[in-house]
């Protein structure tokens, strides 16, 4: 795959100045120069091929040839719903949940959630799904979005999508269900270190949660969100 950059505004045929970030990785980490063909995406669905004009120091002006005609998403939304893990354990499973598809990945508060992420982490972490946008191939940005309450998220996820939470009692589902599953919208949610206390998992099935069951082995926040979300994201189509 050609080198790809983030543009921050909407492309279209026609000049186009690159700045910050994307300015520098393509002279000071890429040595672009001028006359190199590169890839844009917006990071709401557009992909363009582009022809680097001139550079200075901090700016590249490039010209945009056309439209690439190519979508790399998940055929159905896929909302994930987290108890934010901390450190280098968050910003991991941002940059994977980006590769897998995910729509939308919701920091949710329970009883024995560690502290959410604010407005300033999340900022950073959306710079983080760039990248991994750029690595992977995906032209529409990831969302990360605000915190929120447990019952609110419970509540948000349409009663028409796939509703999952990872969770071991009496009476969970196999994830074999979730790969078996006809194409929805789906709406998945994982806990914290130490899952979620009896009540709350006993609010999720009543409003309509089901449980699921990810194997004898306790499973750190990251890597049980990451492998749900896989069920899903890597089922075939139908």
């Amino acid at each position: 795959m050609s080198p790809r950059y983030f543009s921050s505004s909407p492309l279209k045929t026609g000049p186009l100045q690159l700045a910050g970030a994307e300015a520098h990785h393509l002279l000071h980490v890429m040595r672009a120069a001028v006359g190199d063909q590169i890839v844009l995406f917006d990071g709401v669905g557009g992909e363009f091929s582009a022809r680097i004009e001139s550079a200075n120091r901090k700016t590249v002006d490039c010209h945009v040839l056309a439209e690439r005609k190519v979508d790399r998403e998940l055929p159905h939304e896929l909302v994930v719903g987290v108890a934010f893990p901390k450190g280098e354990r968050r910003r991991w499973l941002v940059e994977k949940a980006t590769e897998l598809g995910i729509t939308r990945l919701v920091p949710v508060e329970t009883s024995r959630s560690a502290p959410q992420p604010n407005k300033t982490s999340r900022e950073r972490l959306r710079r983080t799904v760039i990248e991994a946008c750029k690595q992977c191939g995906r032209n529409r940005l990831m969302e990360i979005g605000s915190r929120v309450a447990l019952a609110e998220f419970l509540l948000a996820a349409p009663t028409t999508a796939h509703r999952w939470m990872a969770h071991r009692q009496d009476g969970s589902g196999s994830a074999g269900q979730i790969d078996a599953a006809t194409g929805l919208p789906t709406w998945l949610l994982v806990g914290p270190e130490g899952g979620f206390s009896d009540s709350e998992a006993a609010q999720a099935v009543a409003t309509g949660w089901a449980a699921v069951d990810l194997g004898p082995r306790i499973l750190r926040v990251e890597t049980a969100a990451v492998a749900l979300a896989g069920l899903v994201a890597l089922r075939p189509a139908g």
